[in-house]
């Protein structure tokens, strides 16, 4: 099939998927089409939001649109990384008996892993979790186990303090994106989230979803075609460049920021492989688009979700979360020209 055709085809059925996810998630477009971007760029993705705000629901219409199989696991303080990948159990005959957790069972089929409250989980846990989404495989019994389609989901606990512990930076950073989902603004939407009796049967609601809008085994296929086949022009290449050099240096774009000092503000982060992720992101944001170029805009639209995990600050700004990092981003936007 001619590159075009199956590229035009494939951003078909990637909006049909959009459609399919939103007949259970109201007022959460933006944070679906940033799923989206991350499928077909092949990254990983770390939810943030608050409690009751519908990503479990979200991520289980995600994993059924694509079909493949849905695995989720919930951190806990006594997590073991061995929990991950097998359990064992008191047989008939009253033996103990150690066998492959459901993970390694569905490695082939696995499309969406979702681990809920990661930030619950021992730092040992999220080292087997790197490897997993660094090189989709883990070593159990003898032998290595292949994940060729996963697509790995995590959120965090944002409230509670107590038995949590904070994410490294390498883990963050093997993150494609950082998606935070709040609760829609809207009137309209609030109301239909509180009093439409379809909304309170989550079952019922993923049954709406149909399971054939993509093929989850077509995706790294997919993905390949659009990184080779959306192009960047020499002025967007410099402008990356730019917006790069901004957030190293700040106060060389002449970019100043309220209460904080840029100058000292960054103290590393933003690496080649945080600004190649950009641009992979970006790439597929033009094709959804129906595009095969980038423009300024599919950068400064995945910007932040992409680069602000990786950026790191002194400490006395970073026991404000995320803001000073976010505010920083939207100022060298402000102060980069584009072309």
């Amino acid at each position: 099939m001619d590159v075009k055709k199956k590229l035009a085809d494939s951003r078909e059925r990637a909006l049909a998927f959009e459609h399919e996810i939103q007949k259970a998630i109201v007022g959460q477009a933006r944070a679906v089409r940033l799923i989206t971007i991350s499928i077909f760029a092949r990254g990983h993705v770390l939810i943030e939001g608050d409690v009751g705000v519908g990503k479990t629901t979200l991520l289980r219409a995600v994993s059924r649109a694509l079909g493949g199989e849905f695995s989720r696991v919930e951190g806990t303080v006594d997590m073991m990384p061995s929990d991950l990948i097998y359990h064992t159990y008191l047989a008939e005959d009253g033996r103990p008996r150690v066998e492959p957790a459901s993970i390694l069972l569905q490695a082939d089929r696995l499309s969406v892993f979702f681990f809920n409250e990661i930030n619950r989980a021992r730092p040992q846990v999220h080292s087997l979790l790197l490897r997993l989404m660094a090189e989709r495989s883990v070593s159990a019994f003898n032998r290595d186990y292949q994940f060729p389609f996963l697509q790995v989901f995590a959120d965090r606990n944002m409230v509670e303090r107590e038995e949590t512990f904070e994410l490294p930076a390498a883990a963050r950073d093997r993150f494609l994106m950082e998606i935070s989902i709040s609760a829609p603004k809207d009137d309209e939407t609030r109301r239909r989230l509180i009093f439409d009796p379809k909304f309170h049967d989550t079952e019922s609601l993923l049954d709406e979803v149909g399971s054939d809008a993509l093929d989850y085994r077509e995706i790294p296929d997919v993905s390949r075609l659009i990184q080779e086949n959306v192009g960047a022009t020499e002025a967007l290449q410099n402008y990356v460049l730019s917006l790069w050099r901004a957030l190293l240096t700040p106060t060389s774009a002449g970019v100043s920021l309220p209460d904080i000092d840029v100058e000292n503000l960054v103290k590393g982060g933003a690496s080649p492989r945080g600004l190649a992720f950009l641009t992979r992101a970006a790439r597929v944001r033009a094709w959804l688009e129906g595009r095969d170029y980038m423009t300024p805009e599919d950068i400064r639209e995945i910007f932040i979700e992409v680069l602000a995990h990786r950026i790191f600050v002194d400490p006395i700004y970073a026991i404000r979360g995320d803001d000073p990092v976010k505010r920083l981003c939207r100022a060298v936007f402000e102060a980069t020209p584009a072309p």
